[in-house]
């Protein structure tokens, strides 16, 4: 029993303790300091990280509707340094952190919101996403980029699933944005999206989607990020895309299992 106990509790920690790859902390309304609770947000998200694995961080911030674009401009950014120096405070170096960009505020239309004190309170944030060496192999590029040639694949870190799910995650989303916008640099690039599973019994080929409950979770996998990247304004005519199943287990954890490439078929 004793043993039982002690399993469980080694597993719970490294559950707990595996690395986020984004978190987000919320503003009052013009405010750029943190309450208590908020710091104690950004300080168990940097308990989190694994330093060694770190290749660079983002801090992005944002505002609501309200005030002028030059004062939410100047708010958003205060909010940026305000996590900023909490992250280096903390002992994160400041080369790491690559990216810190106030984006204003967030438009929308009041009269077509459904809980705008609600949706105010979302975007009154900044965003913090960390962005982990790649770990896929060294065969395996992090990003879509020159001097690729036909046959080498692409994976992230950041664009993986949960159990059982085709849904796409929010560090997903923000990845592919990048990588939608990297595409549209490089239109010669024409490549095959490969979903895959882990956790599947050796009898089956393929997993159960939670939402469709159908036993083709590689294959919707592939098809959610095909779609997000047409979405995105990226020509169905360069994509095609599969579902590989169980076939291609990485051995490096589970959730690398739950996983797309991206196969570069043509440049």
């Amino acid at each position: 029993m004793k043993l039982g106990r002690v399993l469980l509790l080694f597993i719970i920690y490294n559950s707990s303790a595996q690395q986020k790859p984004f978190e987000t902390i919320y503003f009052d309304f013009d405010k750029y300091t943190l309450t208590s609770a908020q710091a104690q947000v950004v300080n168990t998200f940097i308990k989190t990280i694994d330093t060694t694995q770190v290749e660079s961080i983002q801090i992005y911030g944002y505002c609501d509707d309200r005030g002028t674009d030059d004062y939410n401009i100047k708010l958003s950014q205060d909010r940026v340094n305000t996590i900023q120096n909490l992250l280096v405070l903390h002992g994160l170096k400041q080369s790491k952190i690559v990216i810190i960009e106030g984006k204003g505020r967030i438009i929308l239309r009041s009269d077509t919101v459904e809980n705008l004190y609600e949706t105010r309170m979302r975007n009154r944030r900044v965003d913090i996403i960390v962005v982990t060496k790649n770990r896929f192999g060294k065969e395996v590029h992090s990003t879509f980029k020159d001097k690729l040639k036909v046959g080498d694949k692409i994976c992230v870190e950041s664009i993986l699933f949960d159990l059982g799910s085709a849904k796409l995650t929010y560090s997903a989303k923000k990845e592919l944005d990048k990588m939608a916008i990297a595409l549209l640099k490089h239109k010669n690039i024409r490549f095959e999206i490969r979903g895959h599973v882990c956790c599947t019994p050796e009898i089956y080929s393929d997993g159960i989607d939670k939402a469709t409950k159908d036993r083709k979770l590689s294959w919707n996998r592939a098809k959610t990020v095909f779609d997000y990247l047409s979405s995105k304004k990226v020509s169905k005519n360069r994509m095609t895309y599969q579902g590989c199943g169980n076939k291609f287990p990485l051995k490096k954890g589970d959730h690398f299992d739950r996983r797309v490439e991206f196969l570069i078929t043509k440049i």
